[in-house]
């Protein structure tokens, strides 16, 4: 069992800059492939950002490519979005997500893919 925390949201200007952060425990943190996810109210969750066990191989959604960076920390059990360029459309709540993928060092970007999710923080982009 893992269980993920993330944190970082808030709210913030268009144009700005936000860190999300998931922390992971329970389990060994470089076992797992993590993916960020978002859904805006009325929307489905969509993919955001992936990242392979190793860090080593990385994929981002069309919609936040050249803006939005996933990495992660396997000392620290973290895995982080960075988030620049801010618009009011990537307005929603992020979740981390982490699935088991030791034997493979790649990345996933289905949800159904994942095995674990944290319970959220929410980012507010105004205008």
């Amino acid at each position: 069992q893992v269980q993920l925390v993330e944190s970082g949201g808030g709210l913030v200007q268009a144009g700005g800059s936000l860190r999300l952060s998931c922390a992971a425990s329970g389990r060994t943190f470089s076992d797992y492939a993590m993916g960020w996810f978002r859904q805006a109210p009325g929307k489905e969750r969509e993919v955001v950002a992936a990242i392979s066990w190793s860090g080593g191989i990385t994929w981002h959604a069309n919609s936040v490519k050249g803006r939005f960076t996933i990495s992660r920390d396997n000392a620290k059990n973290t895995v982080y979005l960075q988030m620049n360029s801010l618009k009011p459309e990537d307005t929603a709540v992020y979740y981390c997500a982490a699935k088991e993928g030791r034997s493979s060092d790649t990345f996933y970007s289905a949800p159904r893919h994942y095995d674990y999710w944290g319970q959220g923080t929410q980012v507010t982009v105004s205008s």
